[in-house]
């Protein structure tokens, strides 16, 4: 998928009592320990890093960067990391924009990987346009019987203050009371965190008549092996660094930073491919060997906003400028697949293993020609394959942002790898996104059979925070 930063912007919520000095909020005390980080400047071209995903094709095909790089001496792959690598930087944008996207073509050097910078405030939170980093943490929290909704807004402003802190560029250590200096000698390494609320955050919040319609229950998909355990929740957080210590210090501050008034749920740690492991930016794959992500919504299309944002004027109030994140852990059945040959995996997919290209001719950057025949009379592109089930001519129009983890929790007791997909997938509203796609991908699909849904959740993600502000503000203080 192609992303884009932006850069922060001041938020539309009344600055409250989240105040960004209050002590009781979890105002991290300074300590500072510059990094030496470089310029507010990291970018990435269109197409250049897209995340891994399933489900939900754009119009058109993602053009993917063509930058060739130097070649690739052992200094140089040792000091160099292809642009991929680097979380882009948030551009600038207005309310419901995603912001422009920057062409960087020169190799950005291994040194600069942890003092990429995402900034915490703006219109819309980070995490959602930004490309996928190369390590991510899915959580979430049950609120506590009696914290109700004065302990849900102590906990986002404790949590949003935290983050202030940890994604600063100089990054002092976080709050004194939690911080474990498990991070101490880092910088933020494109440290995002993403905060949505589940439908039960509503009900233990007295917040009802707030429920946003967009946030109804999904249906059940006759493919679903739902473990309730790992689904849903009342706050979701999603975390992501280019660093695996700094994405674990984040959760670490986050789960003790909400002792007081939430528990965790469920929790899930996932990756995607390491800053510099390219010579140039390309689209990622998937476990299943799949180049994936190809026709995901970019923010140079004109719907894009439309596709991924809930708008400033849109309703409930407190969720303009937010989107609605559908998660679900999807296990792939790779022994299954790896025992089909590779002219049927491209048949199952609709695309060329080797470079991503579609079975009806060109390149990994050519649009899919859905109508377009083989020599022998048959779809170049089978009735069943993933790329036509899951395009939007397919759907009504209905389309999505994916930005996914894959994730490997070791060999089940099957003798089988416990390993797929933490699909994340971003939208203005899941009824006219995930849920028409799901359920054709659930009955039609010819790759529905080498996949599990094992887990699921959807949450509404409120915008961006300002200066002094915390994320549900206009919600918990309106």
């Amino acid at each position: 998928m192609s992303t884009a930063g932006r850069k922060g912007g001041g938020g539309s919520a009344a600055q409250g009592s989240g105040s960004a000095g209050d002590p009781a909020a979890g105002e991290p005390r300074a300590r500072g320990r510059g990094t030496g980080g470089a310029p507010d400047a990291q970018t990435t071209a269109p197409g250049t890093k897209e995340e891994v995903g399933l489900d939900a094709a754009a119009p058109g095909a993602v053009d993917t960067a063509q930058h060739r790089a130097t070649p690739i001496t052992r200094r140089r792959l040792l000091g160099t990391a292809g642009a991929a690598g680097a979380a882009g930087l948030v551009a600038g944008g207005t309310a419901g924009a995603a912001g422009a996207v920057a062409a960087r073509s020169v190799p950005v050097a291994l040194g600069t990987v942890g003092s990429a910078h995402i900034p915490f405030e703006g219109v819309h939170q980070a995490g959602i346009v930004q490309p996928a980093q190369a390590l991510g943490h899915l959580a979430a929290f049950d609120l506590l019987p009696d914290a109700g909704r004065r302990g849900a807004a102590a906990l986002m402003r404790r949590w949003s203050s935290a983050v202030r802190t940890m994604t600063r560029q100089d990054r002092p250590a976080a709050p004194a009371a939690y911080d474990d200096q498990i991070a101490y000698d880092a910088g933020p390494a494109s440290l995002t965190v993403t905060f949505g609320f589940g439908r039960g955050f509503f009900a233990r919040t007295g917040l009802g008549p707030e429920l946003p319609e967009a946030l109804a229950p999904l249906p059940h998909f006759p493919g679903d092996r739902l473990d309730a355990a790992r689904s849903d929740g009342d706050v979701w957080v999603q975390i992501g660094a280019d660093d695996a210590l700094v994405a674990f210090h984040a959760l670490r501050v986050l789960q003790k930073a909400a002792r007081d008034w939430a528990t965790v749920r469920w929790q899930m740690n996932g990756f995607t491919r390491s800053p510099g492991a390219t010579a140039h930016p390309v689209t990622g794959r998937n476990l299943m060997g799949q180049i994936d992500g190809t026709n995901n919504p970019r923010p140079s299309d004109a719907d894009f906003a439309a596709r991924v944002f809930v708008p400033p004027n849109g309703s409930p109030a407190w969720m303009a400028n937010g989107s609605y994140a559908v998660v679900r852990r999807i296990r792939m059945l790779l022994d299954d697949w790896d025992h089909l040959p590779v002219a049927r995996q491209e048949k199952v997919i609709g695309r060329r293993k080797s470079d991503g290209a579609p079975l009806s001719g060109g390149t990994g950057t050519t649009p899919v020609d859905l109508a377009r025949f083989g020599p022998d009379g048959t779809l170049a592109i089978p009735g069943d394959a993933h790329i036509r089930v899951a395009a939007p001519a397919s759907n009504g129009g209905a389309a999505m942002l994916r930005r996914s983890f894959s994730f490997h929790d070791g060999i089940g007791a099957d003798g089988t790898p416990d390993a797929g997909l933490l699909f994340v997938a971003w939208q203005a509203d899941p009824m006219r996104g995930f849920v028409p796609v799901q359920r054709k991908l659930d009955s039609a699909d010819g790759l529905s059979r080498f996949l599990r849904h094992e887990a699921s959740g959807l949450f509404a993600v409120p915008g961006g925070a300002g200066p002094g502000e915390y994320v549900g503000q206009r919600l918990l203080e309106g």
